[in-house]
């Protein structure tokens, strides 16, 4: 319904303009409590699973990824409403004059042909959670180790940049201008991966 698209529109775009800082005190303050019964469940029945190994016993890399994922979710939908509408009318009018209800139209017209723009759009954002920095550096708990359990704290590198840059000596700096120099590449080559996946649906959409 279209009152339906307006709200999650306006919802989404709200999002957007919220400052990465409330994101990571809202998850400080509310998501981990929120949360900490279902990670006591999962570590306690399915605790053998090296996933659930440890408790949740405050930031970590389950509720920094719940954040994240949150924070993405614009860029997500934007472009892949974009993708949709770059369907060409003709493709939905042949899928309704077949006879197919409008989900059946939806789930086997429409989301196959806008598939590589929404998988487009899910590599743009990884490559916006690849660059955040503040909530991550709030959520994460700022671990240098490599643990295979959601719960446990680790480290990524824009938050390594951030928080370590103002204290370091010259050659921790250089450390890390290696690790800012392998943070650019990374994102640069992802979200050229994507803008051409965008591209090619794009094009392959208006022949």
């Amino acid at each position: 319904p279209h009152k339906v698209q307006v709200v999650l529109k306006n919802i989404i775009e709200l999002l957007a303009a919220i400052p990465s800082v409330v994101y990571g005190l809202w998850g400080i303050y509310v998501l981990i409590p929120l949360i900490r019964p279902l990670a006591d469940y999962l570590h306690a029945h399915f605790g053998w699973i090296p996933f659930f190994s440890t408790s949740l016993s405050g930031p970590g890399m389950f509720p920094a990824a719940l954040v994240l994922a949150i924070m993405i979710l614009p860029t997500v939908a934007a472009i892949s409403q974009d993708a949709f509408l770059a369907i060409p009318h003709k493709t939905k009018e042949a899928a309704y004059g077949m006879g197919t209800t409008r989900w059946e139209a939806i789930l086997r017209v429409l989301l196959p042909t806008a598939s590589g723009g929404i998988f487009g759009a899910l590599v743009l954002g990884f490559g916006r959670a690849l660059g955040e920095t503040m909530a991550l550096a709030m959520l994460v708990g700022n671990a240098n180790q490599i643990s295979l359990s959601v719960f446990s704290p680790a480290d990524t590198l824009a938050a390594l940049l951030a928080l370590n840059f103002p204290e370091a000596s010259d050659y921790e700096i250089s450390v890390l201008m290696y690790a800012a120099v392998i943070l650019l590449l990374i994102t640069l080559l992802v979200n050229v991966a994507g803008a051409v996946i965008i591209a090619k649906t794009n094009s392959g959409g208006k022949k």
